[in-house]
């Protein structure tokens, strides 16, 4: 980011060491993220992006209490905080947070060395160890009291309120697009009815109100570059209360399908059900006390259920104009609903046999 001197941006933070440098890191879309290098040690220096998260220091609050209470939980567990989580480092002003002049928020991590993200699923074995890392992350946070943490992006996973989104959008067709993706808005249309089983078992107390992290990628594990372990759960900036039915079925959404979000040849698109069942072998393996019985019930279904709210948050900015979603083509944002409806069509084929596979592993 340009106008910045990183240098002085640092001396805002109680690191240790002498600053030499700073450069560019990560593949993230966020947040602008650098490595600093000092005589002593690596640090990652992030800028928060406001546009997408209004409340930027409510997102380090959270992210504070979070780390804090797994720092205390990986101690109890004989593990390596530093390592196990992240730490933020804190502001010499007493905050976890720097704000410029101009008004932009920078904060301050401890760097975890030896360890990497990937951006694609090298071996089924990878994933199982991705599913542990984000099994045992909830699993330490399960006595966390989620509802004293802020809500940084409100509904975000409102699946009801996604439909009302979506229905507004259908109504307005801002830019004249309706008439062209009628067959796909009659497929979100369809499952309607479903869209509420989660969010009403919230209601109803079924299913408890959790820690979450709300972006299990397979890109936030960092993976031991000796074991091939997951290290450490990263990118906690999406970190609120909601059900961990939201985190497994995104990881599903995300990691068990067998091509890109945005492809186009459908043809390629479908869930590999060995990877679903790697994930949700090593995720029970993690939370198998922990799950109530309409979390199991509701386990397979919900893969389908994150699919089917993300594809239709696409549909949902083709038919306003691609004001949300970054786009690189025309178009784009409906290959990407597409790509989804391949998917969800999918996993209602399969659905049986993804149950069957929750039940195998919760059961053993």
């Amino acid at each position: 980011m340009k106008g910045y001197d990183y240098k002085e941006l640092c001396s805002k933070f109680a690191y240790k060491g002498d600053y030499i440098g700073a450069r560019i890191y990560g593949e993230g879309h966020i947040n602008e993220t650098f490595l600093i290098e000092t005589t002593g040690r690596r640090y990652i220096l992030q800028r928060v992006n406001s546009d997408v998260f209004k409340e930027p220091v409510q997102v380090i609050d959270n992210v504070v209490a979070v780390t804090e209470y797994l720092h205390n939980r990986i101690i109890s567990n004989f593990g390596d905080p530093y390592r196990e989580t992240l730490t933020l480092i804190p502001a010499k002003d007493g905050t976890f947070y720097h704000r410029t002049e101009q008004g932009d928020v920078f904060r301050m991590y401890l760097f975890i060395g030896n360890a990497r993200s990937y951006q694609s699923i090298e071996n089924p074995e990878m994933f199982y160890r991705v599913a542990k890392s984000f099994g045992r992350f909830q699993n330490l946070l399960k006595a966390f009291p989620a509802d004293k943490l802020h809500e940084t992006i409100p509904n975000f996973h409102d699946t009801v309120d996604r439909y009302r989104l979506f229905k507004e959008a259908i109504a307005d067709d801002r830019v004249g697009r309706r008439s062209e993706v009628e067959k796909e808005i009659n497929f979100f249309l369809d499952r309607e009815e479903e869209a509420s089983l989660v969010v009403d078992a919230i209601r109803t107390g079924e299913i408890p109100l959790r820690v979450t992290h709300n972006d299990t990628k397979l890109n936030n594990v960092l993976i031991d570059d000796a074991t091939g372990e997951g290290v450490c759960v990263i990118d906690l900036d999406t970190v609120m209360p909601g059900s961990m039915l939201y985190d497994f079925g995104d990881s599903i959404r995300f990691g068990a399908s067998t091509a890109a979000e945005d492809e186009q040849d459908l043809s390629n698109v479908w869930m590999d059900l060995e990877l679903f069942e790697q994930y949700t072998k090593g995720y029970i393996e993690e939370l198998k006390d922990s799950f109530t019985p309409k979390e199991i019930e509701l386990l397979a279904f919900s893969a389908k259920l994150m699919t089917l709210e993300c594809g239709m948050r696409f549909l949902t900015d083709h038919l306003n104009g691609d004001v949300y979603f970054r786009i690189h083509r025309k178009n784009h944002n409906l290959d990407r609903a597409r790509t989804h409806i391949k998917l969800v069509s999918d996993m209602e084929a399969k659905m049986d046999k993804m149950n069957e596979i929750v039940l195998k592993y919760y059961n053993k």
